[in-house]
């Protein structure tokens, strides 16, 4: 590794990363915090292992990539279901409405990632909502570029059909 990281720096500068990767991952919510904080324990034992071939940001994300993989089929095996995540505000907001708007659009966004399976949107989070290159993701899940942008196109085309119900939806609705 060319600069030696710390724990503190690499928690301070990456918690809300590696937060919303887990949440938009699917994570229930009950579990995000507990998951969240096995992602840096894993980081904690595994820092001085970490050689610099990918970003922090890839490596953490492969990590949380696992923990929630791991999370689920555990869930899976106990029969548990793994509900969709409530919104948090996240204290920004300018009063109740402007709160419950944003609540609302996030859970539409998580009802829509779900729509799309645990590889298209692994790679649907990174490009589009994280605005990673193709490269960093590539590294971070352990494919092949080509892999990536087959994942991402499908993802996309997956994700537009979604929204379009969703829109024909509202517009039954009103």
């Amino acid at each position: 590794m060319a600069t030696e990281l710390t724990f503190e720096e690499v928690y301070e500068e990456h918690f809300e990363f590696v937060w919303r990767s887990i949440r938009r991952l699917g994570v229930d919510e009950t579990a995000q915090d507990d998951l969240v904080q096995e992602v840096f324990l894993v980081v904690y034992r595994r820092l001085a292992d970490f050689e610099g071939r990918s970003s922090v940001k890839t490596w953490l994300f492969g990590i949380a990539l696992r923990v929630a993989r791991t999370h689920r089929r555990g869930l899976a095996r106990k029969g548990g279901l793994d509900p969709l995540p409530p919104e948090m505000a996240d204290g920004s907001q300018r009063g109740p409405e402007a709160a419950a708007s944003r609540n609302e659009a996030l859970r539409l966004l998580d009802r829509l990632l779900d729509e799309l399976d645990e590889d298209k949107r692994a790679v649907f989070v990174l490009a589009e909502l994280e605005q990673m290159t193709a490269p960093e993701i590539a590294d971070a899940l352990g494919v092949k570029v080509n892999t990536v942008y087959s994942r991402l196109r499908a993802a996309r085309t997956a994700f537009d059909a979604a929204v379009k119900r969703e829109k024909a939806k509202e517009e039954r609705l009103s």
